[in-house]
C-alpha cells in the first residue's frame, strides 16, 4: 500500500476532490479527510451523520463545519469529532478517523507515521492542520497512485506527496 497525502486552503474543495477520486473508482476504505474544527464543537469523540447537508465553504463559517465534512465527504465512513493535543478540536472522516481516534495522544503526525510518512513530513502536515488546511490522505495500491496524485493537483491540493508503496 502507498500513501498520498495533499493539503487544501478550504473544504469546497477538498470535496470537490474526493468527489473526482469517487468517480475515478477510489472506495471509502481508501479516502480520509481531516481539518480543524474552528468552532471547538467537536471535542469529543461523537459521531456525526455522513449525510449531513454540505453548508459552507470555508472551515471558518461556523458550526456546519462539522456537517459539511459529512457532507463533503459524505461518501466517506466514520466521520468523527476528536480533540487532538496541540491542535485542538478536529473533525476527520474515513479510516484515518478510526486510527486518529486510537492514539490521541501521538496527535496527527504519530497516525500519519503509521501510514509511512516520515515523522517529520507528519509534523509539517500536522502544522499545515493547525493553520486551517484540510488535509486529504488516500491509501491505496500503488497501481494508482499517479491517479490519486493527478486528482487532487488538479482540484487544488499542494505539498502533494506519496509515501510508502510496495
Amino acid at each position: 500500500m502507498s500513501t498520498v497525502i495533499g493539503v487544501f486552503t478550504d473544504i469546497s474543495t477538498a470535496e470537490e476532490a474526493v468527489k473526482a477520486l469517487r468517480e475515478k473508482g477510489f472506495k471509502d476504505n481508501e479516502i480520509s479527510i481531516l481539518a480543524k474544527d474552528e468552532q471547538g464543537g467537536g471535542s469529543g469523540s461523537q459521531d456525526m451523520e455522513a449525510g449531513d447537508d454540505f453548508g459552507t465553504d470555508s472551515i471558518a463559517d461556523g458550526t456546519a463545519w462539522g456537517g459539511a465534512l459529512g457532507g463533503a465527504a459524505g461518501l466517506l465512513a466514520g466521520v468523527g469529532a476528536l480533540a487532538i493535543p496541540g491542535i485542538g478540536p478536529i473533525i476527520a472522516a474515513g479510516p484515518l478517523a478510526g486510527v486518529l481516534s486510537g492514539a490521541v495522544t501521538g496527535g496527527v503526525a504519530g497516525g500519519l507515521i503509521d501510514l509511512g510518512i516520515p515523522e517529520e513530513r507528519g509534523r509539517q502536515y500536522e502544522e499545515n492542520l493547525k493553520q486551517g488546511g484540510v488535509l486529504a490522505v488516500i491509501e491505496t495500491s500503488s497501481d494508482k497512485v499517479n491517479d490519486a496524485s493527478s486528482i487532487l493537483r488538479q482540484n487544488g491540493a499542494k505539498d502533494v506527496e506519496t509515501h510508502g508503496g510496495n
